[in-house]
């Protein structure tokens, strides 16, 4: 067994490159092999959001706190609220984040593959694809 301290996990700004607005990734746990077991705090500001990306293995995030919205390409946006679980098969296409005019705080759950991929980051999410509602 082994204790984490959260005094010895700074949280991370969320890379540019796949967000847009301040998001803030805290670790919570990524297994040592042969697990494959990846957990994230991630909190979002208003408006803030993933770029589209993809899990090799499926990905599930669970809602704390505020409003999210979270769209499969192809579908229609879908509002998310504290306690909800949304299940993101393995390789569809997808983004998350908060409302317009909420925070949003969810744990996000992967696994990586046998190469050691957890997520494929893609473009960003436009400002139309999100206003789409």
């Amino acid at each position: 067994m082994r204790i984490m301290s959260s005094k010895d996990r700074a949280s991370r700004k969320g890379e540019a490159d796949y967000f847009s607005g301040n998001v803030w990734v805290d670790e919570i746990a990524v297994g040592a092999e042969p697990s494959r077991v990846r957990l994230y705090r991630v909190s979002f500001e208003p408006g803030a959001r993933t770029a589209w990306h993809t899990h090799p293995l499926g990905q599930v995030l669970h809602v704390l706190t505020g409003l999210g919205l979270v769209q499969k390409q192809g579908e229609p946006i879908q509002e998310i609220h504290p306690g909800d679980t949304v299940m993101i098969e393995p390789g569809a296409r997808h983004w998350h984040g908060a409302a317009a005019c909420n925070t949003m705080v969810h744990l996000a759950m992967q696994e990586v593959d046998d190469k050691g991929i957890g997520v494929a980051w893609m473009d960003k999410v436009t400002d139309a694809e999100y206003n789409a509602k």
